[in-house]
């Protein structure tokens, strides 16, 4: 699905204070992305600022921000009056955007989405949305591939970043000739996959590490084993070192299973409410089905904020997710007993 590009590169042309942000909990599709369109615009002589919609910065992507640029939206207020262009980068719905969406929704500003999801949701923006892309990396690359500027090796190590985090490092279903051809694009104009590698996966903090293994200690069978799935409660991120932000990509331990179809990783949110992160290697659509919790995402890979107690969202989610799987086939192989483990209140 090709983009026309024309009318954001005459935007960029004809505006000069722009302020890029990204959806709650941030990861390496929406940072990088953001840090590449940034290094772009700046070279162009914009007025830059990047903002996040929640209260921490993860530390694995510290290497996105070396100059600690992208602060939080509560400290913003001067920075987001003053913007001609708000651009929203790997998210188009109102929950996603967290304690920015009141003030998006009251702005003057014009409203730009930069996005690969197929759940979209009325932001009273101009959308730049292309659900076959991989990663919201390769539309910002294709963005600034338009406005015909060069891209310097910053640029092109966040886009790589962006493009193989969303597709878990070229080994999703996502993952193409397409998305290979772009990762070499990237490295030979100067991405360094091998350094990136090495600051994304092999500097874990010893908080997420045990993090790791507690998610893996709770995880649960259901549905005769097609449903894999674990939680962390609010206590768990003090009690081993981590923080909210650490969670990230854990859940991706419930599809290890063999035989699972479904996975899912409930989380008890700081300000109340649980997050659900959804996985599915089968038929099982879980942009549908977070979309019933008020989320969405893609068909294999989908997110949802749900407001309760964790046990009851969970028990909620199991058993919508068994009236789906009824109408479905297991896939070869999965015949197990769907044991249930209590999940710790520590």
């Amino acid at each position: 699905m090709a983009i026309e590009w024309r009318p954001l590169v005459d935007l960029v042309a004809a505006k000069q204070r722009f302020v890029l942000t990204t959806h709650i909990r941030p990861d390496g599709d929406g940072l990088g992305a953001l840090r590449a369109i940034a290094v772009v615009l700046r070279n162009l002589g914009k007025q830059v600022h990047l903002l996040y919609p929640t209260s921490s910065y993860p530390a694995r992507y510290d290497f996105l921000d070396p100059r600690g640029e992208i602060t939080p939206f509560a400290r913003s207020a001067d920075t987001q009056r003053d913007a001609d262009v708000i651009l929203i980068a790997d998210t188009g719905t109102w929950n996603q955007l967290g304690d920015m969406a009141d003030y998006l929704r009251s702005t003057t500003a014009i409203k730009v989405v930069i996005d690969h999801h197929v759940t979209q949701e009325d932001l009273g923006a101009i959308r730049f949305v292309d659900v076959t892309a991989e990663a919201t990396g390769r539309l910002a690359y294709e963005f600034l591939t338009a406005l015909g500027e060069p891209l310097p090796a910053e640029a092109v190590n966040a886009l790589f970043t962006a493009v193989a985090m969303d597709t878990g490092w070229f080994r999703h279903g996502n993952t193409t000739a397409r998305t290979f051809a772009l990762a070499s694009e990237l490295v030979a104009a100067g991405a360094q996959p091998t350094l990136l590698y090495e600051l994304l996966f092999e500097r874990s903090t010893l908080g997420r590490m045990k993090l790791s293994g507690l998610v893996l200690d709770r995880l649960t069978l259901a549905h005769d084993g097609r449903v894999a799935w674990s939680g962390i409660r609010r206590s768990d991120y003090p009690a081993v070192g981590a923080v909210p932000s650490d969670s990230e990509d854990l859940v991706n331990w419930t599809l290890g299973v063999k035989g699972v179809e479904v996975g899912l990783l409930f989380m008890e949110q700081p300000i109340g409410g649980i997050k659900i992160s959804f996985r599915s290697r089968g038929p099982v659509d879980v942009a549908a089905l977070a979309g019933e919790f008020g989320g969405g995402g893609h068909a294999a890979a989908s997110g949802a904020i749900v407001p309760g107690d964790l046990d009851e969202v969970r028990e909620r989610v199991l058993n919508r997710l068994g009236d789906i799987l009824t109408r479905t086939t297991p896939s070869a192989g999965t015949q197990h007993s769907g044991q249930k483990a209590p999940l710790s209140t520590a």
